[in-house]
């Protein structure tokens, strides 16, 4: 089994190589990471990038995947990664909003309507500029995923205001923001690893989650939490970064070649994901699991004071209003 001592020492090597001028036309394979599973919409989209690297270089450039969080969290990724450890990880904005605040407006609540609306901003000026601050720090945007709308489920009870969320123990990624959010609804936020929450809800650690529906069915957590509630509180993407160290150690024709696959597998990655969805949607329902509307504009006035908070930062109440021009 591959471990981040075993990846670091990798990277020393590789990075040995180049300093002995390991030539650019010698088999590269970049080790790519993902937390979720085999035929989940980000990791088939790392498996479309292999493929069309490979037949681009007559197999002479490709990716090396792990997936199911074999290499750990995804924000352990992150470090991994700048530091030249990993090549390539699949990243949830929520996981990236406080070490890079250009991230946050694509997290806070309430921001993006619609899919159609987070894809025109992602697709835009905005979506760019984001990309392009990873390289502040050590790393390379290569392009934005979907992750669906966030909705609240639970063991307890169908929510359907905020007064519903209150006293629940509620799981949030590693995110000022979701902690803010969950904890200005009244109830108790609860920071857990993605790989956790199933058998943190099992155990009545927590009492429910929020997520999207791909991931609350791979996961199997539907099995113990029957009450989705479709609150769409957040659109939060997802990010693939690229480590800087390998990027400028690849030839220029390969960082031209490996930029171009990434942007050219978000439209394939987009259409998985809407049909992904719309399965993972129907067979939790199909077992079991009961959905209802939230009172959308009570949310919305509970996350007011969230977003006002945040909006007090120019860039971010910049971005915001760019944002809002394009619903």
């Amino acid at each position: 089994m591959i471990t981040r001592r075993r990846l670091l020492g990798g990277a020393l090597g590789t990075g040995a190589l180049a300093a002995f001028g390991a030539r650019a036309e010698d088999s590269i394979r970049l080790t790519a990471t993902d937390v979720h599973v085999p035929g989940y919409p980000t990791v088939e989209a790392l498996k479309w990038i292999d493929a069309t690297l490979a037949r681009e270089t007559g197999g002479r450039l490709g990716l090396r995947l792990y997936h199911s969080g074999q290499l750990g969290r995804e924000s352990d990724s992150i470090d991994l990664a700048r530091y030249g450890a990993l090549d390539i990880t699949r990243v949830n904005m929520a996981a990236l909003n406080n070490p890079f605040p250009l991230t946050q407006v694509l997290s806070l609540p309430f921001v993006f309507d619609s899919t159609e609306h987070m894809r025109r901003v992602l697709d835009g000026p905005t979506g760019r500029e984001i990309l392009d601050g990873f390289a502040q720090r050590d790393l390379v945007g290569l392009a934005f995923y979907d992750s669906g709308a966030r909705c609240f489920y639970n063991t307890r009870r169908p929510i359907v205001v905020p007064e519903d969320l209150h006293g629940l123990k509620i799981r949030v990624p590693p995110s000022d923001i979701f902690m803010g959010l969950v904890r200005g609804l009244g109830a108790n936020p609860t920071p857990l690893p993605y790989g956790e929450v199933f058998s943190a809800l099992q155990t009545h650690l927590i009492d429910g989650a929020e997520n999207n529906w791909p991931s609350f069915h791979t996961t199997r957590q539907f099995e113990v939490a029957q009450h989705w509630s479709v609150s769409r509180h957040s659109y939060s993407p997802e990010a693939l970064l690229l480590s800087r160290r390998r990027f400028d150690a690849l030839s220029p024709a390969d960082r031209a070649l490996l930029v171009d696959v990434a942007a050219q597998s978000v439209p394939v990655m987009r259409a998985m994901w809407d049909k992904t969805e719309a399965s993972s949607r129907e067979y939790v329902l199909a077992r079991g699991v009961k959905e209802n509307e939230v009172d959308r504009p009570a949310f919305e006035r509970a996350a007011a004071p969230l977003l006002e908070q945040y909006r007090r930062h120019e860039t971010i109440d910049r971005q915001f209003r760019a944002i809002r021009s394009q619903a």
